[in-house]
């Protein structure tokens, strides 16, 4: 089960779409879908949770805590909308497309990608990038 969670005004506009992309996306790594959280929210949430369970005083866009089991995939998925926003202002590109990469990254963790080196990062890239082009379709 997917489920979408708001610690903040911010909502999806079609979360219908996005969970058939994300489940998509699953079946296609050849996983399976458990229990999935996604939560929005703001910078200073997400950085409590940073500092708290990571240890890390920063600021982030996304932090994602895997509890699958084998391939079925289960986990939560924290998502700084501010953070998105401002980032997609730096890559210059569009917001949804930016909240979009987001989304699909952390279920691209959950399957077993990493993105720490350049080769891991270049991979997961790719792997964004081909479901992206399926959310085009599905919208």
């Amino acid at each position: 089960m997917i489920s979408f969670n708001y610690e903040t005004q911010f909502q999806l506009s079609n979360e219908t779409i996005f969970e058939q992309w994300i489940k998509e996306t699953i079946q296609n790594e050849g996983c399976g879908l458990g229990d999935i959280n996604y939560i929005f929210c703001d910078d200073d949430y997400l950085h409590k949770i940073n500092v708290e369970f990571l240890d890390h005083d920063t600021l982030t866009d996304i932090i994602s805590f895997d509890y699958s089991v084998g391939k079925q995939l289960h986990g939560d998925i924290y998502i700084s909308v501010e953070r998105v926003e401002d980032n997609a202002k730096d890559f210059k590109v569009d917001f949804d497309v930016e909240l979009s990469r987001v989304i699909i990254h952390g279920i691209l963790h959950y399957c077993g990608y990493k993105d720490k080196t350049d080769e891991d990062a270049k991979v997961m890239r790719a792997k964004e990038e081909q479901y992206m082009k399926v959310l085009v379709d599905l919208q």
